[in-house]
């Protein structure tokens, strides 16, 4: 490193001082949902969508799709891995005038699923922990993070798929859903995320529900109208958060510490 440049050239690396106008627009979401819930519906009608497919369902959609696979030869070593695909994707994705303004992942559980697979194929055995030396759960962590981030890097809006998982306490009766994601993998996800939905579906009526979100969204900030309309048939997106008071914020937190005793 050259120690004697500039004092210009060395500030120049650094941005303003002052303030930026934060990004109002919501970019990365996770859908998650029981079957037949309109999940996939719902991801369908973000601008220009690419499905990048696991459960087979890309025919029920009019968007383009690619379905992802582990792609074995016939002695049943892997010819190519879903983590190869996956590269060449994102890699058009960022380089080529294609014309996509949203990519979807469904489902993300499943490509974890062919994450795993692809390691374990490519070492010759039969899961991750069979990988000598924690090898296997580095390599497919640094894979999936990486997946991920540059997925977010991109300039398109990201839509993560998921399935619905229900937990019951035992002790209350009260059920709780859940996305089947994986919770550690879900923590990775959603740290990317900017809102995410739950989908149901009563009878002939379906609902989408907003379950956690990364600021309050104002109608006026969200400049693109394909963009609104999702997002004005998605209940919660635009409702104001709500002021907890320190008395509100103690209780909540001496909820959380019995609860930690109980599962203790």
């Amino acid at each position: 490193m050259d120690l004697l440049r500039s004092e210009v050239d060395i500030m120049s690396i650094l941005p303003p001082n002052k303030p930026q106008k934060a990004r109002r627009v919501p970019r990365n979401y996770f859908i998650y949902g029981d079957t037949m819930s309109g999940k996939s519906y719902l991801a369908e009608r973000f601008p220009s969508p690419l499905f990048l497919n696991t459960d087979g369902n890309s025919e029920m959609n009019t968007a383009p799709s690619i379905q992802l696979k582990n792609v074995r030869k016939s002695d049943g070593s892997l010819k190519e891995s879903v983590i190869d695909q996956l590269d060449k994707i994102i890699l058009a994705l960022g380089t080529e005038n294609h014309g996509y303004k949203t990519v979807v992942i469904d489902v993300i559980d499943d490509v974890v699923t062919l994450i795993e697979q692809a390691i374990c194929y490519d070492n010759g055995v039969e899961t991750l922990g069979d990988v000598p030396y924690g090898k296997g759960y580095a390599q497919f962590n640094t894979v999936f993070q990486a997946f991920v981030t540059e997925l977010k890097a991109l300039p398109l809006n990201t839509v993560y798929i998921s399935r619905l998982m229900m937990l019951t306490d035992e002790s209350s009766g009260h059920t709780e859903d859940r996305p089947s994601l994986k919770q550690k993998y879900y923590n990775v996800v959603n740290g990317n995320c900017d809102l995410v939905i739950e989908t149901k579906r009563y009878g002939d009526r379906y609902i989408r529900m907003v379950k956690d979100r990364r600021i309050h969204y104002v109608k006026d900030d969200i400049t693109d109208p394909a963009i609104l309309r999702v997002l004005e048939h998605v209940n919660g997106v635009f409702d104001k958060p709500k002021q907890t008071t320190t008395k509100e914020q103690n209780e909540i937190v001496n909820k959380i510490k019995k609860q930690n005793v109980k599962e203790g």
